[in-house]
């Protein structure tokens, strides 16, 4: 073999191992139905609706990393089905990502890569109606996993009649006052002949972003606070009576590039925010966010600091919670504390967030309590939409959980 096919294969060789052993950042990953950005992702499939899921992100990557989609059908806690009749072989893997180099004003990230599923040229389907995950992937190694996200999938079946009214928690008398109002959520419905009464599960309500912190109904334990009826013919009430309304959310808009002109700011042009549990909240985007167009040089990321003044000495934590992290309570967005003043750094893309603060406080059991209305308030009049899926015990394909019904509603 010649000296130069020897120095080819080598080149080749060592190119190779670089490619598919950098490392890859996700940064600013989006999953909304359609082209709503700000929206929970919800697909409503069937005979007059055929939604498509948009995956959205950037790469942090030497090399433009070739990347897919692994989708996998789960239980109604987001735990996937290791089932083989479910598993939906052959049609869970997408491949159609739209690939563009960000512009080089973009220092945190080099690539930009979008995706709509499911597609009829890349054979994805999603055919149980249910929770499902995602899985971005590397193509070659699909155990590489660089980042998850969660969907609904929706063939709704049963007519659900809910609604929102005002109440007041009974068995309580909390402090402030304003804490003790509720919303009292009730959806009703008449089971159709194709399915079997005994096998409705439960009910479980969503509400704006909160994926994983759902108000359960389960019809095996009736409450003061969570009720179940049933007529032992076909028709069923779930109702759920102790549904805070919490207040409209802050939010932090880094759109304008003159007001936020350098790469280090605050989240609110005025520095420190302080409790707003008497001062109701201007409208939010029901948790979601915007982010700036790709394409624009100035969808850049900023470092973004967060800065809460409270009221009294708190003897717990701080949490920082928003649609930047799922709505979810997590460690890494755990405050620092100095005295009074709670502070928070963390990189966020040009664009608009809803958040809020959350406290959280241990009991004398040991346990954690997590506040979210402490520093944010409690009032009928927040704006709030509320996801209600029927959840059935479906017998067929070794047993899953289906949703069979599917409404939203609006509070206010």
């Amino acid at each position: 073999m010649k000296f130069s096919q020897l120095l080819f294969i080598s080149c080749f060789i060592f190119f190779s191992f670089n490619v598919f052993s950098q490392t890859v950042n996700i940064k600013s990953i989006q999953t909304y139905p359609n082209n709503s950005q700000s929206k929970l992702p919800i697909l409503l499939m069937g005979k007059n609706s055929n939604d498509k899921l948009t995956i959205e992100f950037d790469v942090k990557a030497e090399y433009q990393p070739n990347l897919i989609v692994v989708f996998r059908f789960c239980d109604k806690n987001w735990i996937p089905y290791d089932n083989l009749f479910l598993a939906n072989q052959g049609q869970d893997r997408g491949y159609k990502f739209s690939a563009s180099i960000l512009p080089n004003t973009v220092e945190e990230a080099d690539y930009h890569y979008i995706g709509s599923f499911p597609t009829k040229k890349d054979f994805v389907s999603f055919p149980y109606s249910g929770n499902w995950r995602f899985y971005i992937t590397d193509f070659g190694d699909t155990t590489l996993v660089y980042a998850e996200g969660k969907f609904y999938v929706i063939y709704n079946e049963v007519s659900m009649y809910s609604s929102v009214r005002e109440d007041i928690m009974e068995g309580t008398d909390l402090f402030p006052t304003d804490l003790n109002k509720v919303f009292n959520v009730t959806t009703k419905f008449y089971l159709p002949e194709d399915f079997f009464p005994g096998y409705v599960d439960e009910v479980r309500i969503v509400e704006n972003h909160k994926i994983n912190y759902p108000c359960i109904i389960d019809r095996k334990f009736n409450t003061l606070k969570r009720q179940y009826y049933w007529d032992a013919n076909r028709k069923f009430t779930f109702t759920a009576r102790d549904i805070q309304p919490g207040n409209e959310y802050r939010q932090v808009n880094l759109m304008d590039i003159n007001r936020f002109n350098s790469k280090e700011v605050q989240a609110q042009f005025d520095g420190i925010e302080y409790s707003r549990f008497f001062q109701q909240g201007e409208q939010d985007l029901n948790g979601g966010e915007i982010l700036r167009n790709f394409k624009n040089r100035y969808a850049t990321y900023l470092n973004v600091k967060f800065s809460l003044r409270t009221p009294d000495d708190l003897y717990g934590d701080v949490y920082l919670i928003g649609a930047f992290n799922n709505w979810t309570i997590l460690d890494s967005y755990k405050m620092n504390k100095s005295e009074d003043l709670y502070t928070l750094k963390i990189p966020l893309k040009r664009g608009i967030y809803d958040y809020q603060y959350a406290a959280a406080v241990g009991n004398s059991k040991g346990e954690i309590n997590y506040d979210w209305l402490v520093f944010e308030g409690n009032s009928f009049d927040t704006s709030n939409e509320y996801h209600i899926f029927l959840y059935y015990n479906e017998p067929d394909l070794g047993g899953y959980d289906r949703i069979i019904g599917y409404s939203l509603i609006k509070s206010k």
